[in-house]
């Protein structure tokens, strides 16, 4: 075997990727794959196979990889019914707009909505040597949800055991070269937070509230949770903030104004902005359509480009 062509095809298709070295009826070929998401990875090491193969001769080939150092954003809300997932799910597109590797967890382990969100229901995630592989969406965010593990319909109840174990499986799936992971946490100050905060150590928190006092309360404990665990704040989002009428296009506020951006100048902490309560943003993320994947948005884009800001300065 001619050891310089074995070389030069190897070359051919990886590049200064790949390494390689022959001994005796062995060939070994390390892959360095660092930067590349899994569909990349894969594809890479089957063209270094198909290269480097020769009959007679055993190939190893081992893949490595830099370990992405990657932000959690954690999403929040201390109570359920105020659009925390939507508000998650147009976070991550735009900040993916922006430029940002994002992926999306949908942690809400009872309730996930996700995949309906990102267009993406019925559409069941791979995994390889045990470790989950996220379900690319249509909007270049990859997306990993309980609701693609479990049949529609069908009731989680598990205990916070399992409910921490799943949320590891999520987090630490290959995520390839995801920057930055937007975590849509379920309501409350349960079992999910506390894992999040101790075990996977979150970037910053963003806390979402309607305006009305009932959810600013509940809002405080989330803030006070993440406070006590050492987990900077990032900021407060308001919203269901405002209503216009579609016919007259008077504005109305059927849950207050301005109580959430009070409450984070009372709580000293940035007020990222109001989501107003429109019809289209509802209807067009329950369709699979996330307003901020439009090119015209002007809801999501200034509260991601806040985000971004904190992570870049962090």
């Amino acid at each position: 075997m001619d050891e310089k062509d074995v070389q030069a095809a190897v070359r051919a298709v990886a590049g200064e990727r790949a390494t390689l070295r022959i001994e005796g009826s062995r060939i070994g070929v390390v892959i360095d794959a660092s930067g590349l998401d899994a569909p990349r990875r894969d594809a890479l090491e089957a063209a270094v196979r198909m290269a480097a193969g020769r009959p007679g001769y055993e190939l190893r080939i081992v893949v490595t990889a830099e370990r992405v150092a990657r932000r959690i954003v954690a999403v929040a809300s201390g109570k359920g019914g105020v659009g925390k997932s939507t508000v998650s799910a147009n976070l991550a597109i735009a900040l993916a707009q922006g430029g940002r590797r994002v992926g999306l967890v949908d942690a809400d382990i009872y309730g996930p909505s996700q995949p309906r969100l990102m267009a993406v229901e019925g559409t069941r995630p791979e995994a390889r040597d045990k470790v989950l592989l996220p379900v690319v969406t249509p909007y270049g965010v990859p997306l990993l949800s309980m609701g693609q593990l479990v049949e529609p319909g069908r009731a989680i109840a598990w205990r916070g055991p399992m409910t921490a174990g799943a949320l590891g499986q999520l987090i630490d799936a290959d995520w390839g070269a995801t920057d930055t992971l937007v975590v849509d946490l379920p309501p409350g100050t349960g079992d999910v937070q506390l894992t999040m905060v101790q075990k996977h150590r979150p970037t910053g928190a963003i806390i979402v509230s309607t305006p009305q006092d009932l959810a600013l309360i509940d809002a405080r404990r989330a803030i006070d949770l993440f406070r006590k665990a050492g987990v900077p704040i990032i900021g407060l989002i308001e919203n269901m903030a405002g209503y216009a009428c579609p016919h007259c296009g008077e504005v109305s506020d059927p849950f207050g104004r301005g109580g959430a951006e009070a409450a984070a100048q009372e709580e000293g902490i940035p007020f990222l902005g109001r989501v107003p309560l429109d019809i289209t943003i509802r209807t067009a993320s329950d369709a699979g359509q996330p307003p901020a994947a439009l090119a015209d948005d002007r809801v999501f884009a200034p509260v991601a480009a806040q985000v971004a800001e904190w992570l870049a300065a962090r």
